[in-house]
């Protein structure tokens, strides 16, 4: 196995806490370089391509104050611990599918085959896979990621680590949760794995269209290293409002916050559908053949197919995800002896492709979040500078105008009826930032009782928590808030 050493070893664990800060020098070096990350291996010809597919598994476990003496687990050793309760019974099932693709691509590139798979985990399943000290499940992962062999077939997109709901979450969070996610990926896989994650996955695939949070997003991803993220196709407008026309194509996210500052990143555009049954059933690849290479620019391009689905949720991921995966693996590698093929191809090497063959950051149509068009006329026509009544006219005019973004669907919401948590994760997040802000400590993000406040703060905007409606959920939520703020009140 010819793993790369990383220059510097971050600790997994510190003082039995996730390694999620205090190396920020560090992986903020290992994330700022401009050079090409997978096309120096790629074996893709942009000029052999008449269309590509791009495939991510997002992979998610909630931490929850459930262990036999209250202390935090991830929810993936409690649905071992309880399997009689619910649909625990899967846990062994979903245990696999965070391993199966430690196997599936060993074994495709063993027989000749040219597999591509993007990896989005959250940060407390990683954390709880080492609690419950599953190495198998970490070993194969860490083969795919850091063998040379295999880890031009994988690309991991970063997330927030506590898997939050990124307009819910506060602005002065989202970074924080970028550089945890950051600091525990390179302290179980290495710095120069971490180099290589250029994409970003946002949780739920929820977008933020306020323009001061969005702008922070896309703000915070340029620190951090990100290169473009994957969004959902309703998520977004063009810059007249209008819908997207050219999904298949890499737009440029343009954000411009309440002081008209603008950001922008690359965006790829993950396109509507049953998420989970178009990805166990390879649609992607079904629909990247009807398509032919189109004008970018200067040059004629592929387009691409972008989707992502939970990993391991449901019978179709479980159960009918693999025999396709490699099902449609063979049938590529069949005929690609021919021009013009269909391939898979993941997020960075394509863009990385483009670029190569030409295509500046210009030449991408430019995207905004949904809504923000409907904003901008109204400011505009008023006169006004002031975005938060412009907002709240809009929402007076039309009560479905709303600027707490969009996700995987418009179905659920994860504000409305969660005043018991939204409140008191506000009041820590704020308290965090008070106590921690006006001390001085060089040393202070390693210090422990930072990381452990860091911690609480983070878990307690994980999404799961406004996901299940009130009961056990959002008693979960209420203690892990009390948690965090007697370590706020007794350690700071």
């Amino acid at each position: 196995m010819s793993v790369v050493a990383p220059a510097v070893a971050l600790p997994p664990l510190v003082e039995g806490l996730p390694n999620i800060c205090g190396w920020e020098a560090e992986i903020a070096a290992a994330t700022a370089g401009g050079d090409p990350m997978a096309l120096p291996y790629t074996n893709l010809t942009l000029g052999d391509i008449q269309a590509g597919f791009a495939i991510a598994l997002h992979m998610h476990q909630p931490t929850i104050p459930a262990g036999a003496t209250g202390q935090l687990i991830g929810n993936l050793q409690h649905m071992f611990e309880h399997p009689y309760d619910g649909d625990n019974h899967n846990a062994g099932p979903f245990a696999y599918c965070y391993a199966r693709m430690g196997d599936f691509i060993p074994e495709l590139v063993g027989q000749g085959c040219n597999p591509r798979v993007m990896l989005d985990y959250s940060g407390t399943l990683l954390w709880s896979l080492q609690q419950m000290n599953r190495q198998d499940i970490l070993d194969k992962l860490r083969l795919i990621t850091c063998d040379r062999t295999y880890w031009p077939h994988v690309e991991w997109l970063g997330t927030l680590w506590g898997h939050a709901v990124i307009p819910s979450t506060p602005i002065p969070d989202l970074i924080l949760h970028i550089r945890a996610w950051q600091h525990h990926f390179a302290a179980l896989f290495g710095l120069e794995a971490l180099s290589r994650v250029k994409g970003f996955s946002p949780p739920e695939m929820h977008l933020p269209n306020h323009p001061d949070s969005l702008y922070a997003l896309v703000s915070a991803l340029n620190a951090c290293g990100y290169r473009w993220l994957m969004v959902q196709e309703h998520t977004v407008e063009t810059l007249s409002g209008g819908p997207i026309e050219h999904k298949h194509l890499p737009h440029r996210l343009v954000a411009r916050n309440s002081k008209g500052e603008t950001a922008s990143i690359l965006a790829l555009i993950k396109t509507q559908g049953s998420d989970t049954k178009l990805v166990a059933q390879m649609q992607p690849y079904a629909e990247a053949k009807t398509l032919q290479p189109t004008s970018l620019g200067p040059v004629t391009v592929p387009p691409l197919v972008s989707q992502i689905a939970d990993g391991e949720n449901g019978g179709v991921m479980m159960n009918e995800f693999p025999g396709m995966f490699k099902r449609c693996t063979h049938e590529i590698a069949q005929t690609s002896g021919s021009k013009a093929g269909v391939v898979a191809c993941n997020g960075t090497e394509y863009l990385e492709l483009l670029a190569a063959a030409g295509c500046a950051e210009a030449d991408y149509p430019p995207c905004q979040a949904v809504g923000q068009q409907q904003l901008w006329t109204a400011l505009e026509q008023s006169g006004s500078e002031d975005v938060e009544s412009a907002i709240a006219a809009l929402q007076a005019q039309d009560p479905s105008f709303t600027m707490a973004g969009a996700s995987w669907t418009n179905d659920r919401s994860w504000v409305e009826g969660y005043t018991n948590v939204l409140q008191p994760l506000q009041r820590l997040s704020a308290q965090f930032h008070q106590m921690t802000g006006s001390l001085s400590a060089p040393d202070l993000t390693r210090q422990h009782r930072y990381r452990n406040a860091l911690l609480h703060n983070l878990l307690l905007q994980t999404s799961c928590f406004r996901y299940w409606g009130q009961g056990t959920w959002t008693d979960y939520a209420r203690e892990i808030y009390r948690r965090g703020q007697a370590i706020l009140t007794a350690d700071f």
